[in-house]
């Protein structure tokens, strides 16, 4: 029996009926019904409603019966050494975060985190782990923040997140890797997200530059405080870097061996514009040959000089000579597009060691357009869609300009010039409407009925004279015409028959 259910036996006392059976079947089945009886939190944690806190209390033994409603459990500050599958008796089902960090874990068997199959945290930092098997994490597909910093990782062996599937950001920092886990970006079933991963204080001595600038535009990756060996590629990264201003090389400037790149380095440059470097588009038809020449870079250039050019898909090194590869790097820093494609359109960075430090408003990049110009999509620079947004904006500001004189017009300057004398006919007018204005004697009189014009606008007339001479006949008889319902001037309404020719137009 449980303990909590024996505990209430043993105190049931209703009415000085101690042990009565219809009350105990009533507790058995209360407590059979209600998980928060079966579920109690231990006396060495702290449960405050779907959080359970049992940090701090020195626990050794990997084996909890803890309730399973949370969606936060911390186990952290303990003197737990391994994690086995059975560290649960049932599974968390609502667990989002879990703990362990600050404890003494070396070893996390297969499966263990099977139990917490919708985990979105999961921090291991400060802990003894010194290498990440290929099933260590399981499990986590729904996993989106892996916190491994602070232990004794020299070894990650493939596969090792190869379930992550939903890792946005991964903390290695502070431990032994001496490789770049470049497999962690390119490996089956491994993270498709990763915008964030943080390696700095370890051992690294190389990183791949090429991967690096692939990798750069949709991550942030940091790799202050590495015992970097600064070759050329290297630098020639690191300045391009700060070009663009990306942020772990900014905030982290003063934490790399060899962060500065001056006109006398061996790796450098020498014959650079001194012009500011502006925005260049290149256009050409779909089959063609393209050469686009490196920004900021005149000839002769220096022997060996390292040159990278990022592309839309992929990244190009001077140093790589394949004669059957269709994009190409020649060692003056110019780039060959043979047999150009529409998906080669896109913006082309050219990564060469200058020795120069260059603007963020200066450009190091080229657009390629493949194809006609205004069409395709990828033409849009950002000044380009500026000035079709100012083109399209000041189209609509000019035809309502011109739509409110137009209105303005019609209402204030609408001619009146029909009523030529009292009985002196229609002419002028064309017979082709009544303009009913108000006169100054009706306005003295007391009979003007209402203020501004009132236009009426009938079927139009001919003009021409039939072959008798004579004009034909009116199509209506305006002496039965009337205005009521027509014409309104705010809420008062015209009642007018029009039966002066005068006001006929």
């Amino acid at each position: 029996m449980h303990p909590a259910a024996s505990h209430l036996f043993g105190r049931a006392d209703v009415g000085g009926s101690r042990g009565n059976p219809a009350f105990t079947a009533f507790l058995l089945s209360l407590c059979l019904g209600i998980p928060s009886c079966v579920a109690t939190c231990p006396l060495y944690c702290i449960c405050a409603s779907d959080i359970i806190s049992c940090s701090g209390r020195n626990l050794s033994v990997p084996h909890f019966d803890l309730p399973s409603y949370a969606t936060r459990l911390d186990l952290s500050h303990n003197a737990l050494t391994v994690l086995p599958a059975d560290w649960t008796t049932q599974p968390f089902d609502r667990l989002a975060t879990l703990v362990l960090s600050r404890n003494s874990i070396s070893q996390i068997q297969a499966n263990a985190f099977a139990v917490t199959p919708h985990l979105l945290h999961l921090d291991l930092s400060s802990n003894q782990l010194t290498v990440l098997n290929s099933s260590i994490f399981t499990g986590l597909k729904e996993l989106r923040e892996l916190l491994l910093f602070g232990n004794q990782i020299i070894q990650i062996n493939p596969g090792a997140f190869s379930d992550l599937h939903s890792l946005q950001r991964l903390y290695l920092s502070g431990n032994r890797l001496v490789a770049f886990p470049l497999g962690l970006y390119w490996e089956p079933g491994g993270p498709r997200n990763l915008t964030f991963l943080d390696l700095s204080n370890n051992r690294l001595s190389k990183v791949p530059v090429q991967g690096l600038l692939s990798l750069t535009k949709q991550s942030e990756i940091y790799l202050q405080g590495n015992p970097l060996v600064c070759d050329c590629a290297l630098l020639t990264m690191m300045e391009y870097w700060m070009w663009k201003q990306y942020r772990p090389m900014v905030d982290f400037r003063g934490e790399y061996p060899c962060r500065d790149l001056g006109p006398g380095s061996k790796c450098s440059q020498q014959v650079v514009s001194d012009m500011p470097l502006e925005a260049k588009t290149y256009q050409v038809d779909p089959g063609k040959w393209l050469r686009l020449p490196c920004p900021g870079l005149v000839s002769p250039v220096r022997e060996g000089l390292v040159v990278f050019w990022v592309t839309p898909r992929t990244v190009v090194n001077s140093s790589t000579n394949d004669p059957n590869a269709r994009l190409k790097a020649f060692p003056n820093g110019t780039l060959e597009i043979r047999g150009t494609l529409m998906e080669d359109s896109g913006i082309y960075g050219c990564v060469a060691g200058r020795g120069r430090h260059y603007e963020p408003n200066e450009y190091l990049e080229v657009n390629v357009v493949v194809g006609n110009l205004s069409s395709n999509p990828t033409s849009g620079l950002t000044h380009r869609s500026g000035a079709e947004h100012f083109n399209t904006a000041f189209t609509t500001l000019a035809s309502c300009v011109i739509s409110i004189v137009l209105v303005l017009l019609y209402l204030y300057l609408t001619p009146c010039r029909c009523r030529d004398g009292r009985g002196g006919g229609s002419r002028g007018c064309g017979g082709r409407a009544i303009i009913l204005c108000s006169d100054p004697q009706e306005v003295d009189s007391g009979q003007r009925r209402s203020n501004g014009k009132r236009v009426a606008f009938l079927e139009p007339q001919a003009e021409d004279l039939s072959d008798t001479g004579s004009p034909k006949p009116p199509a209506l008889n305006l002496g039965h015409v009337t205005t009521e319902g027509i014409l309104k001037n705010g809420s008062r309404t015209v009642e007018q028959t029009l039966t002066d020719p005068a006001q006929m137009a």
